[in-house]
C-alpha cells in the first residue's frame, strides 16, 4: 500500500462557507461514498470495511460526511431535505474538482445518489445503492420497526452508548457484529447534531422518475431490513433502464458491513467490467 492509499482527512469549503469533511483515499476513477442517516452516522463508520478494498483495486475514494453528520458542519437553521443534500453534494464535487464519478449510497445516501443522478446525469457514471431511500412514501418508512425505535430513542434524550446499541441492534441481522468502538464513536457524534436534523429530513418518493436514469445501477438489499422495506428493489428494477440487484437473506440494513467481502467484490467487478 502506498502513502496515497492511506486516508487523507480533508475539509472542503463550499461557496456559501459550509465546510464538509471527507476522506480522500487512493487514485483512479472516482467513487463518492454517501452514508445513511441516523444519530451519529458518518462516512467512516459506515464504510471503513469497504473503501480500502476499492483503493487497492485502483479507485479514488471520496468518503464524505454529509452536512449534519460526522465532522462536517451542522447548521441549526438548515432544512435537511433531499434538495438541500443534493445541492450540497453538487457544490462539494465541484469544489474538489470532480466532474465524473460513481455515486455509492446507503439508505439516505442512496436517496441522495438517486437525486443527484436525476439532477446532474452528466456527473454520474454509475450508481451503487444499498437499501436506498426515496422509493417509498414517508409514512411507509415510519412504520418500519427500526425507524420507530430510532425516533423514540432519539426523542427520549441524549444518545449514550447503550441508547446507540438499542437503536443499532436493528441495523444488522446479527447484532453481535456491533463493536464498542463504533457505538462510542457514533454516540460522540450524536451529541453534536442539531435538533432539527431529523425533524426537517424529508425525502420524496422518486419512483416515477427512475426511468430518467441514464447510468447503470447495481443495488443490494437485505431481506431482513428493519429500516427500509426490501420491496423497494422491485420498484427500481421495474423503472430504471439498466439495473441489477443482489438480494441477501439473513441480512439487515447494512449489507456492506454484514457481507463486506461479497459487497466489495461485486462492486469492484461492476466498476471494472460493467
Amino acid at each position: 500500500m502506498t502513502s496515497r492509499d492511506l486516508p487523507f482527512d480533508r475539509i472542503a469549503e463550499l461557496p456559501d462557507g459550509m465546510r464538509l469533511h471527507y476522506l480522500d483515499v487512493g487514485t483512479g476513477p472516482v467513487v463518492v461514498w454517501l452514508h445513511g442517516s441516523g444519530p451519529g452516522a458518518s462516512g467512516f463508520s459506515n464504510f471503513k470495511g469497504n473503501y480500502p478494498a476499492f483503493a487497492a483495486a485502483g479507485f479514488r475514494n471520496i468518503v464524505l460526511d454529509l452536512p449534519g453528520f460526522g465532522r462536517s458542519d451542522k447548521p441549526a437553521d438548515a432544512h435537511y431535505n433531499l434538495d438541500f443534500f443534493v445541492s450540497r453534494l453538487s457544490a462539494f464535487v465541484d469544489t474538489i474538482g470532480v466532474d465524473r464519478c460513481t455515486l455509492l449510497g446507503n439508505s439516505l445516501g442512496g436517496a441522495i445518489a438517486l437525486g443527484q443522478a436525476l439532477a446532474r446525469p452528466e456527473l454520474v457514471e454509475r450508481l451503487i445503492l444499498m437499501a436506498p431511500g426515496g422509493v417509498e412514501e414517508r409514512e411507509t418508512y415510519f412504520k418500519m420497526e427500526g425507524i420507530r425505535r430510532m425516533v423514540e430513542t432519539y426523542a427520549a434524550g441524549p444518545m449514550g452508548v447503550e441508547q446507540m446499541r438499542h437503536v443499532m441492534s436493528l441495523q444488522l441481522y446479527d447484532a453481535s457484529q456491533l463493536d464498542e468502538a463504533l457505538l462510542a464513536e457514533r454516540a460522540a457524534v450524536a451529541a453534536t447534531q442539531p435538533a432539527n436534523l431529523f425533524s426537517t429530513m424529508l425525502v420524496p418518493n422518486m419512483t416515477d422518475r427512475l426511468h430518467e436514469l441514464r447510468c447503470p445501477v447495481l443495488g443490494f438489499w437485505g431481506v431482513d431490513d428493519h429500516f427500509n422495506p426490501a420491496s423497494g428493489a422491485a420498484k427500481i428494477l421495474a423503472q430504471a433502464p439498466a439495473a441489477r440487484f443482489i438480494m441477501l437473506n439473513r441480512c439487515g440494513h447494512w449489507v456492506q458491513v454484514e457481507h463486506a467481502d461479497l459487497f466489495n467484490r461485486s462492486c469492484i467487478d461492476f466498476l471494472t467490467r460493467g
